[in-house]
């Protein structure tokens, strides 16, 4: 993860009576970023990137998801992928926590399996407050197109940390590269997608003994 970057963020935090939406800018000297979410959403995507794979990852997430996302990015892509795919991961993780507010009434907890051909993955989520990654998964490539494939856990990474959920990831078996990186992402959408439902038999409740989560 880069480091040592001047980063301008500016929020524009949950609309309560709109329902549960998030809002993030993001500037630094290597991208600019505006992203926003509605979890109660359809499914909708606006994204565009400059990456095509990566895109597509996105638009697959927001599908799967049931999540709106749109996503404006711009970035050194001179260079690489690895900022832009970073901070993409960042500020949609922090939309998506801004989106969850106080949390009541939520299920919390999820796990599902995906398959995608010849692939399996494993996805489990706990959206904590307490942000934690578990990514187990071998690229047999270094790219898919154009994309590098360890970006793929380097995404995973920043919006695991940002979003504050803890997040556990493993593919269980697959050859095909492109199939593998899908199935991860079409993973972790069904466990947002149950874990992020509001149960009606705890509405106006926090899921925790504490009463609070995230400490």
């Amino acid at each position: 993860m880069a480091s040592g970057r001047k980063v301008i963020a500016k929020s524009a935090g949950r609309v309560a009576a709109k329902g549960r939406k998030g809002s993030v800018k993001r500037a630094t000297k290597e991208t600019d970023i505006q992203v926003a979410v509605d979890l109660d959403g359809k499914g909708v995507s606006d994204v565009s990137t400059g990456i095509g794979f990566f895109d597509h990852m996105l638009d697959l997430l927001a599908r799967h998801s049931r999540i709106d996302i749109t996503v404006k990015a711009k970035g050194d892509l001179h260079i690489d992928h690895h900022h832009t795919t970073e901070d993409v991961g960042i500020a949609l993780g922090q939309a998506v926590k801004q989106a969850l507010g106080d949390m009541k009434g939520l299920t919390r907890y999820a796990d599902v399996h995906v398959p995608m051909d010849e692939a399996l993955t494993r996805v489990a989520i706990d959206v904590s407050g307490r942000p934690y990654l578990v990514f187990k998964a071998k690229f047999g490539r270094d790219k898919v197109g154009a994309f590098d494939t360890e970006l793929v856990q380097e995404w995973f990474q920043a919006f695991a940390m940002n979003a504050g959920i803890t997040l556990h990831v493993e593919v269980l078996y697959g050859t095909n590269d492109h199939h593998i990186a899908e199935s991860c992402f079409k993973g972790l959408a069904r466990a947002l997608r149950a874990a992020f439902a509001i149960d009606p038999r705890a509405a106006g409740e926090v899921p925790s003994t504490k009463g609070t989560l995230g400490g």
